[in-house]
């Protein structure tokens, strides 16, 4: 299979599959999906549709969001992220969890030209320009245990000669990252449909896998992507980490609305619009959501969201949600609390 070589003023199209409510994350995820979980301040999937933008050497004209049945206000919040950054928003929806390969193809309508394809549970740090010439790129990182990722298999000339679902043996420690770039998405939606139309399942589900490795055996080249660091956001601990991480990067942001009354604030830290600290020390590594109180508090590497009290806590490593009220009593501890919770 050849393609054609893409028009100069092509565009590119991001499609971001987000449609599970991510169990490894609750309670967090029992009120909000996933990937509005803010980082820093920003939603986790706010930051990786700019991310990928920050990479594209092409203008972006649409972003397409796969979700599940997450109400009207998501639906906004979404459209608003994508045209902040000057691209047209697409909404589709899965409604049954099948795989990887279905969450995709149920924005068919949106697989054509140059496509950037993004799960959004990840972020990424990197220093490079998305090469749009390349037939295909998949995004890696290795790791110790790929077992529980799909990884991929390289030649001598670094193009990528195999895909194989969470390997039960060990095949190779490049793990897919859940980023991948295509000249044409149309060939990826014809083969996506393949899998449908045949009922072609690995491990119970229609996953993206067997599409590449069907596109690479008609010879579509995929080369490695590689980033300088994979930020996971799939669980708490792997959250608070990568929130410290995007710290690191952002450095400190405090509002100006902000009251921060006989405080300390190790940075880097996230204060947002209208908080008040009183009597307290943050950081380092803490995001505190607008309209949040803390007094009489220790915390560091922590993500503390919107509309919550927190008074006498000593907390690290742990995720408050939003509308909150919470007392530690002086005492050390790692917690995770959801939304409208009074602990006392």
């Amino acid at each position: 299979m050849v393609l054609a070589a893409p028009e100069n003023n092509e565009k590119m199209k991001i499609i971001i599959p987000m449609a599970g409510r991510g169990s490894r994350l609750r309670p967090h995820t029992l009120t909000v999906p996933k990937p509005l979980i803010p980082v820093a301040g920003k939603p986790i999937v706010q930051r990786l549709v700019e991310d990928i933008v920050s990479v594209c050497n092409k203008e972006v004209d649409e972003i397409a969001f796969i979700i599940g049945d997450f109400g009207e206000e998501v639906e906004l919040n979404l459209k608003k992220i994508a045209k902040k950054l000057g691209a047209k928003p697409s909404i589709y929806y899965q409604k049954s969890p099948l795989g990887t390969a279905h969450a995709i193809l149920c924005a068919k309508n949106s697989l054509s030209g140059n496509c950037v394809v993004a799960f959004a549970d990840t972020l990424f740090k990197a220093d490079f320009t998305l090469e749009s010439d390349q037939e295909g790129v998949i995004w890696v990182s290795q790791i110790e245990d790929p077992s529980s990722f799909g990884v991929v298999k390289l030649n001598d000339q670094k193009i990528i000669t195999d895909f194989v679902e969470k390997p039960e043996k060990f095949v190779s420690d490049l793990a897919i990252i859940g980023i991948y770039y295509f000249k044409d998405g149309k060939y990826l939606r014809d083969e996506l449909q393949y899998l449908i139309d045949n009922n072609i399942k690995d491990k119970g589900e229609y996953q993206l896998t067997n599409a590449l490795e069907n596109m690479k055996n008609k010879g579509i080249v995929f080369k490695p992507g590689k980033v300088d660091e994979w930020l996971d956001c799939g669980n708490k601990t792997s959250t608070v980490f990568t929130n410290g991480r995007v710290l690191e990067s952002t450095g400190n942001i405090s509002h100006k609305s902000a009251r921060i009354i006989n405080s300390k604030i190790i940075e880097p830290c996230y204060i947002g619009e209208n908080t008040i600290i009183k009597n307290s020390i943050l950081g380092p590594h803490v995001s505190v959501g607008e309209n949040t109180t803390i007094e009489s508090s220790q915390i560091q590497n922590s993500i503390i969201q919107t509309d919550t009290k927190i008074i006498n806590a000593k907390l690290e490593e742990s995720m408050i949600g939003n509308k909150v009220s919470f007392d530690g009593k002086n005492i050390l501890q790692k917690v995770s609390i959801g939304d409208f919770c009074e602990v006392r």
